[in-house]
């Protein structure tokens, strides 16, 4: 599981039920979760970062950086779930986020992170890293898109 935001690991509490792996951006000021491991974001590069695990490219938002994490950690087929990437079917595909201290994008938000996406896509492909997108009205369109049900196997 990885979050970026520390509002987002507060409001959860630090998702006590969740028992698999947890991570989080080291210089987020989180603190009180000890059970969530810590890793690095190069904030000056919105570009996939390969060269030493735990360090991230940024993106802008979480969805890219736990792309780079699936990535360093071998993934070799990814579904992108909830990246919408747009404000036409609202905020977030969950709505706004309402919770103390949250942040919600806007147009230019999306635009800097549909492009982090674009500029990723022939690395990936060359890598040998399928990415289905698995929001239909997602604004990413340099990936297949199919519905979860039909990119999970049977």
């Amino acid at each position: 599981m990885y979050g970026c935001d520390a509002a987002w690991w507060v409001h959860r509490k630090g998702l006590p039920e969740f028992d698999g792996l947890k991570l989080c951006f080291r210089d987020n000021g989180l603190a009180g979760f000890h059970d969530i491991r810590r890793i690095e974001i190069n904030r000056r590069e919105d570009k996939l970062q390969l060269g030493r695990i735990g360090l991230v490219g940024n993106g802008g938002n979480s969805g890219f950086q736990a792309l780079n994490l699936a990535v360093q950690f071998g993934a070799k087929r990814i579904l992108l779930i909830g990246l919408d990437m747009s404000l036409s079917g609202g905020v977030h595909w969950y709505g706004p986020n309402k919770w103390p201290n949250a942040n919600n994008p806007n147009d230019s938000n999306f635009k800097r992170w549909i492009d982090a996406f674009e500029g990723s896509a022939a690395l990936l492909k060359s890598m040998g890293v399928e990415i289905i997108n698995c929001s239909m009205n997602s604004a990413i369109q340099c990936f297949p898109k199919r519905s979860l049900e039909d990119a999970i196997p049977a």
